[in-house]
């Protein structure tokens, strides 16, 4: 190519404004379709199954939206807020977790002060729980309160200090966690309505409860103290109830025999005083048949007791010649 053959400025500047003035006809069309993407990009949106939609309009709570895809205003007229209602989250108090820290990001610490805790035979104990709770309305949540997490952690905290604070260091170690976070629960509860919070509690429950690291043992101790305690009461009243019962109820053998012996006495004298009585009367009337009868009796009684018996004459004067078996002519009945 030569030098003469190559475009002058004007050339140059003319042929720009020509091309120019082409790509100036389509400008509108492709303003005009980047509106209509972003617009519809912004119109159409998702909620997912777990989740219920919260509308705004200029920033104005309109209406809730159901799970699947929906349409709105958009170039930010109508704004959606997606919230997980079915969702149950839980908060950790007390126990070494990831949190929000001041600055950017989250930051991994121990938060002894919020663990310890009065009770209310004045012992500090080391108390660690857990909170589960759902959103139930999402319109209280996202407008009533400001900060949801750090309103339930407050209201936790204060409601279990003061149940904690009611019930002696041994109530709530051991017979009293469940009555604890039945109270503590509806206390909770309660408050959150109160401040209209739109937050469902779930269950709060004491993980662990212990006394701090630096009294553990002399605490140890007075326990081991109690249940040696409690040990040998036990072991006493296992013995006072194997002994004592059995001392009773031989004294109360020993006393129903006495009495069934004394009644026996006594029925039987009164019933020989009412016989002897009788037969002195029958006596009285016919002395002769009431001796015979006697008599008789008094046979039947002796006679099946003698082994050997013998009869003899009562016209005999002795009974020497009946036993004199070798003489000729005695007899032996």
């Amino acid at each position: 190519m030569e030098w003469k053959d190559a475009p002058s400025p004007e050339e140059i500047i003319s042929e720009g404004k020509r091309r120019l003035g082409d790509f100036r006809g389509i400008l509108p069309w492709l303003v005009l379709g980047f509106f209509v993407l972003v617009g519809l990009k912004g119109a159409i949106y998702s909620i997912g199954p777990d989740e219920v939609g919260v509308i705004q309009r200029f920033g104005k709570y309109i209406r809730l939206s159901s799970p699947g895809l929906h349409a709105k205003i958009p170039f930010g007229v109508e704004k959606v807020t997606p919230v997980k209602v079915e969702k149950v989250f839980k908060e950790e108090f007390g126990i070494k977790a990831v949190r929000p820290s001041t600055g950017s990001g989250y930051s991994s610490m121990d938060y002894p002060d919020e663990r310890l805790m009065l009770t209310g035979d004045l012992n500090i104990l080391d108390v660690r729980w857990i909170v589960q709770f759902k959103i139930k309305d999402p319109a209280q949540l996202l407008f009533a309160i400001r900060d949801p997490v750090g309103t339930i952690r407050d209201i936790s905290e204060v409601v279990m200090r003061r149940f904690v604070g009611d019930y002696s260091v041994d109530e709530v170690l051991t017979t009293k966690r469940e009555e604890i976070d039945h109270f503590a629960q509806q206390e909770m509860q309660g408050i959150l309505d109160d401040y209209n919070t739109g937050i469902q509690i779930i269950t709060i429950k004491l993980l662990d409860v212990n006394p701090p690291e630096k009294v553990k043992p002399a605490f140890n101790e007075v326990n081991e103290a109690k249940q040696e305690k409690e040990k040998m009461i036990n072991q006493a009243w296992e013995a006072y109830n194997k002994v004592i019962p059995k001392a009773r109820g031989t004294a109360e053998k020993t006393i129903r025999e006495a009495e069934g012996y004394a009644l026996d006495k006594i029925n039987r004298a009164k019933g020989e005083s009412e016989r002897f009585l009788i037969t002195l009367a029958e006596y009285k009337n016919s002395p002769e048949i009431t001796e015979k009868r006697l008599y008789l009796e008094t046979l039947q009684d002796i006679l099946p007791k003698a082994k050997d018996k013998y009869i003899i004459d009562p016209r005999q004067s002795s009974i020497l010649p009946f036993l004199n078996i070798g003489e000729k002519g005695a007899a032996k009945q």
